[in-house]
C-alpha cells in the first residue's frame, strides 16, 4: 500500500503569497485596495506578489472603472483554490506527523540515551 503525503506548493512558502491566496479564498474579486490594506502590503509589493501568482494561474484579475476611476479586482481562480487546498493539507499533514513525534519522544523516556536525569 503506498501511502502519498500532499506536497507544499513552492510559491505558496512566501508568506505573502500564502496571505494573498488566503485572503482571496473567501471572497469573490475583491478589490485591490482592499487586499493591500487587509495585509498591509504597498501598492508595488502586491502588484509584484499578484503577477507571480497570475502567472501561476493562481489568481485572475480583472481591471475596469468605477466611473472615470480605474479599478482592479481579484479572485483566486479554481487552479489556485486547489493548490491552496494542497499546500494546507500538506502543511495539516506536517503538523500532525509532529504531534505523533512529541508524542512516541514523551512515551520513550525523557532525555537521550546515554544522559541521567
Amino acid at each position: 500500500m503506498t501511502v502519498t503525503t500532499p506536497e507544499l506548493d513552492p510559491l505558496l512558502l512566501d508568506p505573502t503569497r500564502l496571505s494573498i491566496t488566503a485572503l482571496l479564498a473567501a471572497t469573490r474579486w475583491a478589490e485591490f485596495k482592499f487586499v493591500r490594506d487587509s495585509l498591509n502590503l504597498s501598492d508595488s509589493a502586491l502588484s509584484k506578489q499578484i503577477s507571480t501568482l497570475s502567472k501561476r494561474e493562481y489568481v485572475e484579475v480583472k481591471k475596469g472603472h468605477v466611473g472615470k476611476v480605474p479599478r482592479t479586482w481579484l479572485n483566486l481562480s479554481r487552479a489556485g483554490h486547489l493548490a491552496l487546498q494542497a499546500h494546507l493539507a500538506a502543511l495539516q499533514d506536517i503538523a500532525d506527523r509532529s504531534a505523533r513525534h512529541v508524542s512516541d519522544d514523551e512515551h520513550a523516556g525523557s532525555g537521550p540515551p546515554g544522559l541521567s536525569s
